[in-house]
């Protein structure tokens, strides 16, 4: 498993998917619970992370077309 800050967004939220549907499932292993809710939250944290820097950088640039 790939430290989450080395993961793109996209390869963050496919993990992401993968966890919740583990986690959904009617064969989810209680003893690695808590351990998929700890990567499922920073996994979360990397994605609003990303989606934030991301929305700065568009408001930047379009910031300076109308200067």
């Amino acid at each position: 498993m790939k430290p989450v800050n080395e993961l793109s967004y996209n390869q963050a939220l496919a993990e992401l998917e993968q966890i919740l549907a583990a986690l959904r499932g009617d064969d989810c292993d209680v003893d690695k619970l808590t351990e998929m809710t700890a990567r499922a939250v920073e996994l979360l944290n990397h994605c609003r992370s990303r989606l934030t820097t991301t929305d700065e950088e568009l408001r930047r640039i379009l910031d300076s077309l109308q200067s």
